[in-house]
């Protein structure tokens, strides 16, 4: 490859050192709060919406039968964490940011 010239980079030295064990295990914490915090919201959402849906009654031939409500549940738990996936209605960052608090991360 004769014909380029040499390249000279510059990095600095804070992005050459390695993260220690503690702002590892913090960020790894904050990705676990983060997780648990959607997945409550996932679950409270999840129950509104089947107290929402918790009379409507489907006609033939796409409603009744026995497995309705059993399908109806998963429809809602599915719905649920749609929802929180998508920025939910804010449970999660405040649920998240209390954890965070109790953890000492913030």
């Amino acid at each position: 490859m004769a014909g380029f010239p040499p390249v000279s980079v510059s990095v600095s030295p804070a992005l050459l050192a390695t993260p220690t064990a503690t702002s590892t295990a913090d960020l790894a914490k904050r990705g676990e709060i983060k997780e648990t915090a959607q997945k409550f919201e996932a679950a409270f959402l999840s129950i509104m919406l089947q107290q929402m849906f918790q009379g409507v009654e489907v006609e033939a031939p796409f409603g009744g039968g026995p497995g309705e409500q059993m399908f109806k549940s998963f429809m809602t738990e599915a719905m649920g964490k749609q929802m929180a996936r998508q920025g939910g209605v804010g449970i999660a960052d405040t649920v998240a940011r209390e954890m965070l608090k109790l953890q000492g991360l913030q």
